[in-house]
């Protein structure tokens, strides 16, 4: 029970920074149905700009993530207004092969500022222990996991009960229709890379105290997928819901089975619930009639 309880704790804890990266990727699907395959790598992005902010400027702690939030938003600003505002009317393939090539991009550049090798810092999540009676749990984790629930609570307020929020769900349904509204498609695409880049800021930043910074933080963003594809699209429910399965899973699967199956595990339940449920456990089922 001992192992149950702390292999729980560790999954929530992870399967929440999943969730927040993923919230971002619905963010951006919502409004403009586009499938951001660079969403992982903002979670990088974000691991990397809290150690510069708190190692190598010597921010304080509250200060800092205020300044990695902000600067990963001022890069989503410029990456929509600079690559992907002028691809507006496109087709939605072009946008989409677009953030396949921003992956890359960010990946390589954050290689070449910060290097290959892994960094370490002191983090601002407690570094000690918490005892549940005979359990012992690191009360890190513990605290990262209602920090990713307001985050998560606050962008699905955001969605239901905001002006923008309804037209960034507008344009997804019909772009010709929300422009006869008078929404304006490229304020509210600004507004979905902006609130993505800091969702994805904010689980890096957590990332960064939990295990570090390093260019391995690529593989746990290419996790977002399979949280999305499981959750849903266009939920945000069905992030926090996926996350905390394919969390789960994975710390159930390396604790118990080992032999390397928890790599393995999220893109199995990916593969399956395409072939069994492909618009996720809370995404909009879609009928089209040709």
């Amino acid at each position: 029970m001992d192992i149950f309880l702390q292999l729980t704790v560790s999954g929530l804890s992870t399967g929440m920074i999943y969730a927040l990266a993923a919230a971002g990727f619905v963010v951006i699907y919502k409004a403009s149905d586009v499938i951001n395959f660079a969403q992982g790598d903002l979670l990088l992005l974000g691991t990397y700009l809290v150690f510069f902010a708190v190692a190598q400027t010597g921010l304080p702690w509250s200060l800092g993530v205020l300044v990695t939030v902000l600067l990963a938003v001022a890069v989503a600003l410029a990456i929509e207004r600079l690559v992907l505002r002028p691809l507006i009317g496109e087709p939605i393939i072009s946008m989409i092969m677009v953030t396949i090539g921003l992956s890359s991009i960010l990946r390589a550049a954050v290689n070449a500022i910060w290097g290959p090798a892994p960094r370490s810092f002191e983090s601002f999540l407690p570094a000690g222990d918490v005892a549940l009676g005979p359990v012992v749990l690191s009360s890190g984790r513990l605290l990262s996991i209602p920090i990713a629930l307001v985050v998560l609570a606050a962008l699905w307020l955001f969605f239901r009960h905001t002006r923008d929020g309804i037209a960034m769900r507008a344009i997804a349904d019909d772009q010709q229709a929300a422009l006869s509204m008078g929404i304006s498609i490229p304020r509210v695409f600004g507004i979905a890379w902006g609130l993505a880049a800091a969702s994805a800021a904010i689980g890096g930043i957590m990332l960064a105290g939990i295990v570090g910074v390093s260019p391995n933080v690529t593989s746990i963003g290419l996790r977002v997928f399979p949280v999305v594809i499981l959750g849903g699209l266009d939920s945000i429910r069905g992030a926090v819901i996926g996350g905390a399965i394919i969390g789960l899973l994975e710390v159930y699967t390396g604790g118990y089975v080992g032999h390397g199956l928890s790599l393995v595990v999220p893109y199995v339940v990916l593969v399956l619930v395409l072939m069994v449920r492909p618009y996720g456990l809370f995404g909009k089922e879609i009928i089209e009639r040709v």
